[in-house]
């Protein structure tokens, strides 16, 4: 019996984890992807720099950085370090690096 519950709970936690792994996977369209591109190109905005932020998928960037909008889509975007970055505006975590 002391087997089975171990097994189940391990069965659990790894439904659990799997879950908050596939969260965190954002999938931005080929089509979004191209309108997102597009427009960062026509609307340029000033390259940021933030010492101590590393610019991973996943990073929550601070409060005090301007998210700027691209139409039609649920993302915002800003460019830090040259590169411009495609946040969550819910939790200004990074979702996409274009190089």
């Amino acid at each position: 019996m002391g087997k089975q519950l171990t097994l189940a709970a391990a069965g659990v936690l790894l439904l659990v984890g799997g879950g908050a792994a596939a969260a965190q996977d954002v999938i931005i369209q080929p089509e979004q992807d191209v309108v997102i591109r597009e427009y960062v190109k026509k609307k340029p905005v000033a390259s940021l720099s933030l010492p101590g932020v590393e610019l991973n998928i996943g990073t929550a960037l601070p409060e005090t950085v301007e998210l700027y909008e691209v139409p039609d889509v649920q993302y915002r975007y800003v460019v830090i370090e040259g590169r411009t970055v495609l946040v969550d505006p819910g939790t200004r975590k990074i979702v996409k690096v274009y190089d």
